[in-house]
């Protein structure tokens, strides 16, 4: 019975158009009311998942559940043996947000000193997606009520007061790591993957490693960031509005002026 409230919790909690910039002038003003008017359909976009949502969701809920089934053996690979390991103390709390927190700073740092106004929206865009996926996360963790292992070894305890599950580190790291991958240009889409996703998986690690969540609290933290990370940054580039300019040869000997937009 307990088992089967990761899945309804996870259940409960779970395509970018990609444009060049060489030629494109950025009009993607952020305002508070698209910060409302993205919130808005992100807590209500169960509704209108397609099928693609749906698998997501399924392939989720059973990740979760898988990395459940192994949750007392990874904590007995990482914790102490016996009452060594429930220490109670989340000590590297902010150490463990540091991973995620650079990469919004760092893109920011660029966009300031390239005066790269893609790079500014990519950063904003994080931080939106971060803190989206926050809150749905505190709202799950409330929910479960899961017991950290760091405050019981029994992997079942959920409904005790607890905030284990999910991972709210690891949460805000994918959804800033999948903000970052799927952003940009396809030249670099590997390179960007494997540092976005790359950063989410060691921030996941080293909340198993440092006894302060269960494996499954992570793999369902990750779920939710991508998700949101995803959903975020598509509501960005729906959006945007790049407004491509070219000068051509035309007819007679003169010069063509075009113009192109992208409002979708």
């Amino acid at each position: 019975m307990k088992r089967a409230r990761v899945g309804l919790a996870a259940l409960l909690g779970a395509g970018l158009v990609l444009c060049g910039k060489s030629t494109a002038v950025h009009a993607d003003d952020i305002t508070l009311g698209d910060v409302l008017t993205d919130a808005g359909l992100y807590f209500s976009a169960p509704l209108r998942w397609d099928a693609s949502d749906w698998l997501f969701l399924g392939a989720s809920v059973a990740a979760t559940e898988a990395a459940h089934s192994v949750d007392g053996r990874v904590r007995a690979h990482f914790a102490p043996a016996g009452t060594a390991g429930l220490t109670g103390a989340d000590t590297n709390s902010i150490r463990d947000f540091l991973p995620a927190a650079s990469m919004i700073v760092g893109t920011w740092l660029v966009s300031e000193v390239t005066d790269d106004s893609f790079a500014k929206t990519e950063a904003y865009t994080m931080v939106e997606a971060a803190g989206l996926s926050t809150l749905t996360g505190e709202a799950l963790r409330f929910a479960a009520g899961r017991a950290r292992p760091d405050e019981t070894t029994d992997a079942n305890d959920w409904r005790e007061g607890g905030n284990s599950f999910p991972s709210v580190h690891a949460t805000a790291a994918f959804a800033v790591g999948a903000v970052f991958a799927e952003s940009g240009s396809d030249d670099y889409r590997w390179f960007r993957r494997i540092v976005g996703y790359g950063m989410a998986s060691a921030t996941a690690y080293l909340r198993v490693r440092g006894n302060q969540h269960w494996l499954s609290d992570t793999v369902a933290g990750a779920a939710l960031g991508i998700a949101s990370g995803r959903f975020i940054t598509h509501r960005r580039l729906k959006r945007a509005h790049l407004l491509n300019l070219s000068l051509a040869p035309g007819p007679d000997g003169g010069l063509m002026f075009t113009a192109s937009a992208y409002l979708n």
